[in-house]
C-alpha cells in the first residue's frame, strides 16, 4: 500500500518561512520523481516544484527563488522550503510521486495534502 504522508503546513504571516515534509512508503522511492503541487480553492492543481530521480529540480515562475525541493531517498522524504512567503502562496499543498512508464504513460501517487495559510 503507497502512502505519501505531508507536514509542516500552517498559518505564518507575510515574509515568514515553512518547511514542508512528505515521507513515502509503499514505493521504491529513489526511482520517483517527487513533486509538490497546489490547488486554491476554485483552481486546477499546477505545480509548485519538482525534483526528479536524479535530483533535477524545477519550480513554478511563481515560486523561483523562493522555494528550494530537497529529497532525502535515505528517509524516503521531500522536502519543500519556502521562504518570503506570500499570501497568494496560500492552497493546500499536496505531494506527488511520479513515475514516467514506458508506454508514455504516468504512474502517480497523491498524499492527503497540508494546509498553508499565508496571512497578517
Amino acid at each position: 500500500q503507497v502512502q505519501l504522508v505531508e507536514s509542516g503546513g500552517g498559518l505564518v504571516q507575510p515574509g515568514e518561512s515553512l518547511k514542508l515534509s512528505c515521507t513515502a512508503s509503499g514505493i521504491i522511492f529513489s526511482i520517483y520523481d517527487m513533486g509538490w503541487y497546489i490547488q486554491a480553492s476554485g483552481k486546477r492543481r499546477e505545480l509548485v516544484a519538482l525534483i526528479t530521480s536524479g535530483a533535477k529540480a524545477n519550480y513554478g515562475d511563481s515560486v523561483k527563488g523562493r522555494f528550494t525541493i530537497s529529497r532525502d531517498n535515505a528517509k524516503n522524504t521531500v522536502y519543500l522550503q519556502m521562504n518570503s512567503l506570500k499570501p497568494e502562496d496560500t492552497a493546500v499543498y499536496y505531494c506527488n510521486a511520479g513515475l514516467p512508464l514506458q508506454d508514455g504513460d504516468r504512474l502517480n501517487y497523491w498524499g492527503q495534502g497540508t494546509r498553508v495559510t499565508v496571512s497578517s
